[in-house]
Parts: C-alpha cells; structure tokens; sequence
C-alpha cells in the first residue's frame, strides 16, 4: 500500500473521503468518475481518465475522462480502446512516469483534434493481484514533472477504483445468480403443479371417449376447460415471477408478491396458491404497490396467528380503475361478530381508505375466512367504486 508515503495531509484526507464513498450505493460510473476528478486535482494535472478493461483483458471498453469539455471530446472522435501508451501499460500493469511521453517507444502520436500532452503519469487500477484497468493522468499545471508522491497517491486511488469495479462486478455476478435460481424455481413450479394439472386433464378427457351421452360429454369438457383456464393462470403468474426492475431499481409488483408468499409458504408450512391478473406491474403505482402489499403481509400474518390453516389463496386482479387483493384460506373460519374488530383489521381499512378504497371479511363460502381489499388506481385516483355493488 502506497499510503503510508503520502504527507500532505490535505492529500491524505481527500483520499480517506474518497475511500469511504466505496461502501455507499452509488453508480459505478459517478464514482470512477470522483476518483479521476480528485486525482487530478489533487496531483495537479490538466488532464486524467480510467479506462476499464474487458474480461479478457486485453482492450478498453469504458473510459472516463476528466479535463476535456464536449467540445473538446467530440473534435477528438472515437475513445481509446488500448493501443501506444496505453496498450504499454495494459501489457505492463506497472507504474509509468514519463517527462513526454511522445519519447516513449510505444508511443503512436495523438490522433487529429487530440490536445498536445508532455508529462505522463499511469498506474495499474487492480486489487489482489487482479488488473480492472489503469489510471492516467497528462500535463502537471506548474509544467512540472509529477513526483513520487504524486505517483503514490495516484495508485491509491487506482486500489479504489479496483474495488469499487470488482464489486460492481460480483454484483452483476450475483445477478446472473439470482436469475438462474429464478428460473430454476419456476422450473420447480411449472413440474409440480402445471404440467401435472395438463396431465390430469388429459386423461378426463380421453374418458369422454367413453361417455355414454352428449350431455356428459359436455359436462365433462367443461370441466376441462375450466382446469385449463386456471392451470394458464398459474403459467402467466409463474413466467411473471421474474420481473423487470423498475426505472429506480426497485423490484416489480408481482415480484414483491411472489417473495412475501414464497417465505410464508415455506416458513409456516402453509400451501399458498396465487393468481395475478392483468397489467399488475404497469397500472399499480409505486404508492398503492406499497400499500397493498403491507395489506397482504398483514392477511397473512393474520392467517397464520389464527385461522390453522393449511392452504391459502392469494389473487390480485388490475384493471385499468382498480386493484383488487383477495385472500382465502380454509382455517376455523371468522366469528361474523369479530369481522371488524382488532388493529390488524382496522390497518387494513385505513390504508384502503387512503387509496379510496375499502376492504372486508367474511367466512368464505367453503369454510375459512374470505378477506378482499381494493385500491383505486388510475390518472384521476378513482373513486374506490368496484363495480360489482359492493
């Protein structure tokens, strides 16, 4: 480590406050860009850039640039992808301190509208033993040489900028990760429950063969229809599973839904079945998204405390006016006389009220409880009105 040669306090505390942003959640790009802006400043030089290797390490695929206006930038043309100096030091990751660096062996000259540049400093961007890059920065204002301090700062913070890159990366990395596991779940989920539910119905219907009248005949297509209808439903909400971030990184409202009744399904043992329809993830806004969501943990919460259930369904249909959460389960069902009393209950109530909505609870028509909460949705907030009379 460099550090401990740098003593110009200023430097010192510069570097210890860039150092400190690595942990925070901030863009990759924003904080290369930071540490170029910084080293140039502090070593005192016009002009400074990262460039980024790829993985194979043998060319540049980002280069952030500090010094040059747009004007500047576009009279310049295309970025460097690593040949003269700076292939030298992608092929030797090495500190390089040049008085003009057109006297270098490796040296090709500027390309038309590139700014004349004499001195040179360039350190490797790396972290344990791994090269991300390298850190260069041309022409000391005092038209002087950089120094050793100079070169000992400047790799200081090209070990930052290793460790922001190669944690940019082990998120991507982690990424892909999820993204496999995800796929292997819905895997899991279309052989266990849809292409079982396809099977079945297969074979009620090669039993129609066999049926003795018409209207046996039709009873029993119906049926299958029906089954087919649900098992397309559930083949929707499986694919849905994996849902596109939203612009500010948040995951999508499907997805949400999917992770709260995932870990209730697998935390408490309970059977959780859940249909989602129409434009879920498009129509509900980020507020109501919130809002509905809470209400879902809170009926599940509920569920678990004090129904003994063992299957529960979870449905949440959007149209373009509302948004509506149904949860049924088939516990002890509810005593009619408590349905509007306890907090948890009256949470519910407010936050649909929030959203000009409502919500009630009732026994379910097959035993258990029937819990059904909605939301006004849409440009105009809605009025909380269903359209079904309730």
């Amino acid at each position: 480590m460099p550090f401990h040669r740098i003593e110009d306090p200023a430097r010192l505390q510069a570097l210890v406050g860039a150092m400190l942003q690595i942990g925070e959640d901030v863009e990759l790009s924003d904080l290369l860009t930071h540490f170029v802006e910084e080293a140039t400043r502090l070593a005192g030089a016009r002009f400074g850039a990262i460039g980024v290797l790829d993985p194979s390490h043998r060319r540049l695929v980002e280069f952030v640039t500090v010094g040059a206006d747009d004007g500047l930038r576009a009279s310049i043309g295309e970025l460097p992808t690593g040949k003269g100096i700076l292939g030298h030091l992608i092929d030797h990751p090495e500190p390089l301190r040049l008085v003009d660096l057109r006297d270098h062996p490796a040296s090709g000259g500027f390309p038309t509208g590139h700014p004349p540049m004499r001195t040179f400093l360039g350190v490797p961007v790396s972290i344990r033993g791994e090269v991300f890059g390298n850190l260069y920065l041309c022409d000391k204002e005092d038209g002087a040489e950089f120094t050793q301090e100079d070169e000992d700062l400047v790799a200081a913070f090209g070990i930052a900028a290793g460790l922001v890159i190669d944690k940019a990366r082990l998120h991507q990395r982690l990424r892909e990760l999820t993204l496999v596991e995800e796929r292997e779940r819905i895997a899991r989920n279309l052989h266990d429950t849809v292409i079982q539910q396809l099977f079945a119905a297969g074979l009620r219907l090669q039993g129609v063969v066999g049926s003795a009248t018409r209207a046996e005949v039709d009873e029993r297509v119906a049926e299958v229809i029906d089954d087919l209808d649900e098992t397309i439903r559930q083949i929707r909400t499986t694919i849905f599973g994996i849902s596109p971030r939203r612009a500010d990184g948040g995951r999508g409202l499907r997805s949400e839904i999917l992770s709260l009744t995932d870990q209730v399904g697998v935390r408490m043992g309970l059977d959780v079945r859940v249909d989602l329809r129409g434009p879920v993830d498009t129509q509900v806004d980020e507020e109501t998204a919130e809002h509905l969501v809470a209400a879902l943990r809170e009926a599940l919460s509920n569920v678990v405390r004090h129904a003994g259930a063992v299957r529960v369904e979870v449905r949440v249909v959007a149209t373009d006016r509302i948004v509506e959460l149904t949860v049924v389960d088939d516990g002890r069902g509810i005593d009619p006389r408590r349905a509007g009393v306890g907090s948890g209950l009256a949470n519910l109530r407010e936050r649909a009220k929030l959203l000009h909505g409502g919500c009630r609870v009732e026994p379910a028509p097959e035993g258990g409880t029937e819990l059904v909460w909605w939301a006004a949705v849409g440009p105009d907030g809605g009025t909380g009105d269903r359209g079904d009379g309730r």
